[in-house]
């Protein structure tokens, strides 16, 4: 199953109009410098941090070894929706 995971790569990349929990979760990992949850899978081999009550991401690691921890509330502005990528598989 390793190996299927490390081979997965998207086949689309659409940007989102709208606000909503799969944004807030894709744009948490690109801050971080991931693409999505299953790139930062691959490279540090286990799950991010999430916060208990509506499970959004707690905390990640950087490719340079730093933490970026994120608040229990959205963090995606209005303004930066369509900055980030939605990736299809």
């Amino acid at each position: 199953m390793a190996a299927a995971v490390t081979q997965a790569k998207p086949k689309s990349v659409s940007r989102p109009k709208h606000w909503s929990e799969e944004v807030e979760e894709a744009y948490r990992f690109q801050i971080a410098g991931y693409r999505d949850e299953v790139e930062y899978e691959v490279v540090k081999g286990r799950s991010a941090d999430r916060w208990p009550h509506n499970n959004y991401v707690k905390k990640l690691q950087r490719k340079d070894g730093y933490f970026i921890y994120f608040d229990k509330t959205r963090e995606c502005a209005d303004k930066d929706v369509n900055k980030c990528k939605m990736y299809g598989y």
